[in-house]
């Protein structure tokens, strides 16, 4: 049964750091694309992050210098350093695996396999 769990999520003031993890389980994802995407209240969802191979990643230009996307194959994790972080990026965050393309747009557009459920980001002024 494949599983991607989120954690690292809380409360940050605005120009501070969160690191996001998402924990995958059986799935053999190492040569697909994960992605991270989020959705806040009213507002439509929005890709993220994708990574593809450890090297190819792309971001929205709305965290682009900001958030980086790493995996982990050794311990089955995808990460999302988030830095200098702003009232907007404050959203639910998950985790996706298998997204295709692997693009920002796809995990947006919910061209993905798995999924998990999520994980509360809310950055103060």
């Amino acid at each position: 049964q494949v599983q991607l769990v989120e954690s690292g999520g809380g409360s940050a003031q605005a120009g501070g750091s969160l690191r996001l993890s998402c924990a995958v389980s059986g799935y053999g994802y190492y040569s697909t694309c994960l992605g991270w995407f989020r959705q806040a209240p009213g507002k439509a969802r929005e890709g993220v992050a994708a990574i593809r191979n450890k090297v190819n990643t792309n971001y929205a230009d709305s965290v682009k210098g900001r958030f980086t996307i790493s995996q982990d194959n050794a311990k089955n994790t995808l990460y999302l350093q988030m830095n200098s972080l702003r009232p907007e990026d404050t959203a639910m965050y998950y985790c996706a695996a298998d997204v295709v393309p692997c693009a920002v747009d796809a995990v947006a557009a919910s061209d993905y396999k798995y999924r998990g459920r999520g994980i509360q980001v809310a950055v103060s002024s």
